[in-house]
């Protein structure tokens, strides 16, 4: 039976406590009525395009403008953050051309089944102790994460739409626990970012049109992830050695300077992937993709997705002698790799 309790500032206090225990560096909570302004830019968002090939985005806009349209009888959100704080610099392996650079947040055990584990055992510790129902939400959902994190005083948007912190910086990730029982909520958080624009200065690829407001269609998060397909020369270019993720604008945020270690040694980054050589790269067949990339979120693109990201690396390296590895790949059988290769290959040329 649940812990009754006459004073909901002492059942806040303790929730606080479990989630610091289960890992999670911050929590606020907020009711679920404070986001009344992401409807409307949700639809600004999809009806310029800005979503690309994400049609998930256009077709739960309902649910995530609304997180009672998700779950009718939310009455509080907990909102929480969890570290992955790199102890590197985040893009020191830009440099190293015949290296590939995947984002921090890639780098170790994928997020999604540690975060969501977590929030899980919070909220049993909830039902326990206070009742109530609850659900539990990372990143897969259509749930406006970033926005509710704001409302709740997590932190703030920054200009790059990223969730920033004035006790963390930006390199966390973002769990969130739709209960039904009614909690104190916290103040929303306020912008902080005053002048400063460095993380829209760092975008290699231009891709905000305007502070606030990103063209997911030129970024580099989105097109080594979530694009299928051929993606356009000119930002093939751009790309660098990027090949799964782009960490740019978060590296760039000054507020980095208050972020706080990981305390989840499983987002450390392993060894195969902090700088891993492209050549070797572009041997992966399909089995021996999925066998290197078991456990990590970057098995969710696919060989082929992931092979057409090494070769456009491979391309941008300036390094004549790795022409005969994207030559191999040619008469790869998914063309989008092949037409890869083909670019790859052309532009080591003019490199000679």
């Amino acid at each position: 039976m649940p812990i009754s309790t006459s004073d909901p500032a002492d059942l806040k206090a303790r929730l606080a406590r479990q989630a610091s225990a289960e890992g999670f560096a911050e929590m606020r909570i907020c009711p679920p009525d404070r986001i009344g302004h992401v409807p409307a830019a949700l639809e600004d968002f999809v009806g310029q395009g800005f979503h690309g090939q994400m049609n998930w985005m256009a077709e739960r806009m309902g649910w995530r403008g609304d997180p009672k349209a998700l779950w009718p009888e939310v009455r509080s959100i907990i909102v929480l953050a969890e570290p992955y704080t790199s102890e590197e610099v985040p893009e020191v392996s830009i440099t190293r051309t015949d290296r590939g650079t995947v984002s921090v947040y890639a780098r170790g055990k994928d997020y999604h089944d540690l975060v969501k584990k977590r929030l899980k055992r919070l909220a049993r510790w909830l039902i326990a102790e206070a009742g109530g129902e609850v659900k539990v939400f990372v990143d897969t959902a259509p749930v406006a994460e970033k926005p509710l994190g704001e409302a709740a005083g997590l932190g703030w948007q920054g200009k790059h739409t990223n969730l920033v912190s004035r006790d963390l910086g930006n390199w966390f990730f973002i769990g969130s626990v739709f209960t039904t029982l009614d909690l104190a909520p916290d103040d929303p958080e306020v912008d902080h970012c005053g002048s400063c624009r460095a993380c829209l200065d760092a975008c290699p690829t231009d891709a905000f049109v305007a502070p606030y407001r990103m063209d997911a269609r030129r970024c580099i998060s989105y097109l080594t992830i979530e694009h299928r397909g051929e993606i356009a020369p000119d930002l093939r270019a751009k790309m660098g050695n990027r090949i799964y993720g782009c960490d740019a604008c978060l590296a760039a945020c000054p507020w980095n300077k208050f972020a706080v270690e990981a305390r989840e040694m499983r987002y450390a980054a392993r060894d195969d992937l902090a700088a891993p050589k492209l050549a070797e790269l572009a041997e992966l067949d399909d089995a021996a993709f999925r066998a290197r990339f078991a456990g990590s979120p970057i098995k969710r693109i696919g060989r082929d997705r992931f092979l057409r990201n090494v070769l456009y690396a491979i391309g941008n390296s300036g390094r004549p002698e790795l022409r005969e590895v994207a030559a191999r790949c040619l008469g790869d059988a998914d063309p989008v790799v092949s037409d890869a290769a083909c670019w790859a290959l052309d532009r080591l040329s003019r490199a000679i």
